[in-house]
């Protein structure tokens, strides 16, 4: 039978219990080990079936149950500490105001993600970029950092794995009810569900409902479109994390970015909360924020869109995270046409206007298609990559936005990824850094520098009992893999068998695309079985990732690592693991001795995994890209050679997986099980000590958040207010400069270039006076900045290690014509070479390349 009706009935707290409701539902807990402990105490048994969910453990408990816990008064002192500890955290100034006491810092930040990966408890992620953004709030709360998080809720979240007896994924949804989560719907003044409101095509409507998350501080808005009034295509929009096609993913990141903006203006109304001055597009699904933005102060502030789309750059962060242009979300100009022209065109914001902003209308660019990133690129005034190499990467990918320039000049810089250590170190871990480093440093995720502090032998220890506590972990979960493809209770008695926690255990989990390369270490399959059965010096790995359900080539590879370790030879050495989430990956960093990455390079934006894996005393076994290719010093892991230049793929595939055997057999393994007469591995120990104490303090996302803060978003901030004041006055002033600026700089040019003050055997520190004579057309000399650019050149004259001289103005003669000059200094042997150019010069642009306009000599 089934119910005509359905309702939700909450529990109903004892007054002296009643913090546990704010205790479950502020998902510090995520992070805070005495909130879980508290939660766990409650019913050990109950706490580990119910996944360590502290809203389903209070829904789960009877009156009784929670009458007898009322009356226990140590547990209710505890409730007491707990919430008084929640209430100190959430109100206490931390780094960020003290870091803008004198009112540098922004008032509001907007983060927009298209997933979340906060818990495993609210599964509303994928990958490494739902867990980067949810490790970003995370540590805005811990500084303080002003930051509301805009997202949407997937009913299904993304998808739950399991395999086949065949080895081959499949994918089950299960639904997740909101009431049943760590979430409260936002209500309007008088108790009625806030609802946002999308115009679609043929007269259809999207409405949305908006959850929130309490993420410490930190609140994150989620949006809901599984709501009355909706049709079933409206309702299911938001069923899936990148579910559907073009259409549906089209209306998915409208929701995101323009009812994200909705959503923000109803919070910022019923909360009385500032509105943000910096908007952060977390990669181009949320690209549309911006055509709201420009929307609302062109029909509630009388600006032209050229005046809005300056006020709304300067504010808006973009950060780009894929190096593959298949990573990008493209759709064709009629499908934008379609469905922002027309009955769902934006107020002030004609469609003819958006349609050049995704366009890609630069050398190797398609027509008639829209680039979200190209658009989130053209809304922002600043961007980045997120490692040194993937802004360098990044630069190359879109240097077409910027013709004439070289890549090293696209206003594209870099902040490097980090991670929350509060979520990803082990509590054991945690308990040596308190007694050896401080517990008030490690309480802030401080002191990093210190862990040399720790003896070896007691991290040693500690790192015994975590491959312990992973190999019951991995038993357990291959158990229940095989119950699901088949197996009979009778036929698993070997699963008891899997791994050693005395043996060297190797990592490898991620999402499973083509690049990242699961089976690179299939290549030769007798080498790895050889590495794996050592008499002397096993090795046991235990893989685990997840392939999108639309990729049959990732689904393949799955399959080929299953079926090699479904082998009954070597399944007690090698364990593939289905599901892959937060949950897992808590036991599995800490659990490895390395952390394995051997994707193609340069295809890796960042890969934060192994940063995870080093901070609970891991070793990193990488190809050296994202951010190992920034961090690797020799001493804290080991870089995979990678064969550069090989044009066949399947080539440099057997290359760089016969190295990655060679350092395994010879290196790894070899260092692992060097031991001392005590049974340490002393050298080992001093690589991981070593590690912990020079990466800790780089890979930490608190270090990542106050880079994006004091470059970025005060910065942005400063801009926007800026741009702002007066009545928009230095907006409206820039678009008419840039007007201005495209239309002229067709008649700019550098007419003649004079240099003296060398003879014909230059030294260094000899200085050159360069006079250029250059035509202006309709521009002024304080429009242009005339620079000399000097550097190394080759035998082709191209310049490399380039510095740039701002050349002063010197005359005006014979009508735009015009007069710079100035002095270089030669600052090293070798050849050296110098040219002149034109670029444009106004106290709006934050950088001389970011309109695309210059004119070389």
């Amino acid at each position: 039978m089934k119910a005509i009706r359905r309702f939700h009935v909450r529990t109903v707290l004892p007054e002296p219990l009643a913090p546990l409701g704010d205790l479950a539902t502020n998902l510090r807990w995520s992070w805070h080990s005495r909130t879980r402990d508290l939660f766990r105490d409650i019913d050990p048994s109950r706490w580990e079936a119910l996944a360590h969910d502290p809203v389903a453990l209070l829904a789960s408990l009877s009156t009784d149950e929670l009458e007898r816990l009322s009356h226990d008064e140590g547990f209710v002192s505890r409730v007491r500490e707990a919430a008084d500890g929640l209430h100190r955290y959430l109100e206490s100034p931390q780094w960020f105001q003290e870091w803008s006491a004198d009112g540098r810092g922004p008032s509001s930040i907007a983060y927009f993600s298209a997933e979340f990966g906060i818990t495993s408890v609210l599964p509303q992620y994928s990958g490494g970029l739902g867990i980067l953004a949810g490790d970003h709030l995370k540590s805005a709360s811990d500084l303080g950092v002003p930051i509301v998080g805009i997202g949407l809720f997937y009913k299904t979240g993304y998808f739950s794995q399991s395999l086949s007896r065949e080895g081959w994924q499949q994918e089950t949804y299960p639904v997740l009810d909101p009431d049943d989560l760590p979430l409260s719907v936002v209500r309007e003044a008088d108790g009625t569900p806030a609802q946002i409101v999308l115009p679609l095509p043929e007269g259809r409507v999207l409405r949305a409902h908006i959850w929130k998350a309490q993420v410490g501080r930190v609140p994150l808005l989620l949006l809901d479109s599984d709501v009355d009034g909706n049709d079933d295509a409206a309702r299911d929009l938001t069923n899936r994390l990148y579910g559907g096609g073009g259409d549906h993913r089209l209306q998915q990141e409208m929701l995101l970015g323009i009812g994200g903006v909705r959503a923000l203006r109803i919070w910022s109304r019923l909360t009385g909360g500032p509105e943000p001055e910096v908007y952060h597009c977390n990669e181009g699904h949320a690209g549309f924020l911006g055509l709201e933005r420009i929307s609302e102060l062109v029909t509630q502030h009388g600006l032209g869109f050229d005046d809005a789309l300056e006020a709304v750059r300067a504010g808006t962060v973009f950060t780009t995270h894929t190096p593959v242009p298949a990573g990008i979300d493209r759709f064709g100009a009629d499908q934008v046409r379609r469905f922002l022209g027309g009955e769902g065109a934006l107020p002030g914001v004609p469609v003819e206007r958006i349609l050049p902003l995704g366009a890609e209308d630069y050398d190797g660019g398609a027509a008639g298609i829209f680039n979200m990133a190209v658009m989130g690129l053209r809304l922002a005034q600043r961007a980045n990559g997120v490692s040194q190499l993937h802004g360098e990467v990044s630069r190359g990918m879109f240097d077409g936005l910027w013709p004439r320039f070289d890549d090293a000049e696209v206003p594209i810089t870099s902040i490097t990824n980090g991670v929350h250590s509060p979520t990803w170190v082990d509590r054991r871990v945690v308990e040596l850094g308190q007694r050896y480093v401080g517990g008030e440093r490690i309480r802030h995720g401080e002191g990093w520098e210190d862990a040399t502090n720790v003896p070896v032998h007691e991290m040693w220890g500690v790192k015994r009992e975590l491959r312990e506590q992973l190999v019951a972990d991995v038993r357990h979960r291959v158990r229940e893999s095989w119950v699901t493809r088949g197996a009979s209770a009778a036929e698993l008695g070997w699963t008891d068998e899997i791994l050693d926690p005395d043996v060297l255990t190797i990592g490898f989990a991620r999402r499973v695309p083509t690049y990242k390369r699961l089976t690179l270490m299939l290549r030769d399959p007798a080498r790895l079985r050889r590495l794996l059965l050592n008499p002397d010096r096993p090795v046991q790995l235990v893989i685990a990732g997840k392939a999108h359900p639309a990729d049959d080539t990732g689904k393949k590879l799955i399959q080929q690592m299953v079926q090699f370790a479904d082998d009954p030879k070597i399944r007690h050495r090698i364990a593939f693991l289905p599901n892959y989430d937060i949950a897992m990956a808590q036991q599995l960093y800490p659990g490895c001795d390395v952390w394995l990455n051997n994707p193609l390079r340069p295809f890796e934006a960042c890969g934060t995994s192994g940063m995870k894996a080093a901070l609970n005393g891991g070793l990193n076994l990488s190809i050296l890209d994202g951010w190992w290719d920034e961090w690797f010093d020799g001493q804290n892991g080991w870089a995979i050679p990678t064969a550069d230049g090989v044009e066949d793929p399947d080539r440099r595939d057997d290359l760089e997986a016969a190295a990655l055997y060679e350092l395994i057999e010879n290196h790894v393994a070899a260092l692992f099980y060097d031991r001392d007469d005590q049974g340490l591995p002393q050298r080992w120990m001093s690589m991981v000590m070593h590690t912990m104490s020079t990466l800790g303090p780089k890979v930490l996302a608190t270090r990542m958040v106050r880079d994006y803060v004091t470059q970025l978003y005060a910065p942005a901030a400063e801009a926007a207010r800026a741009r702002s004041a007066d009545d928009f006055a230095e907006a409206r002033a820039l678009a008419a400069y840039t007007e201005l600026a495209r239309r002229s700089f067709s008649h700019v040019n550098v007419d003649h270039v004079d240099s003296e003050g060398v003879g014909d055997s230059p030294q260094v520190g000899d200085r050159v006076r360069v006079k250029a004579y250059v035509s202006l057309g309709d521009l002024s000399p304080d429009d242009v900045e005339v620079q000399v650019v000097h550097g190394r050149a080759s035998r082709t004259d191209e310049l490399s290690e380039v510095q740039s001289i701002a050349l002063s103005h010197a005359e005006a003669y014979d009508g735009s014509r015009h007069r710079f000059e100035g002095e270089v200094a030669i600052p090293r042997t070798g050849a050296f070479g110098y040219t002149v150019r034109i670029l444009p010069k106004h106290p709006g642009l934050a950088s001389p390349a970011e309109l695309g306009l210059v004119v070389n000599a």
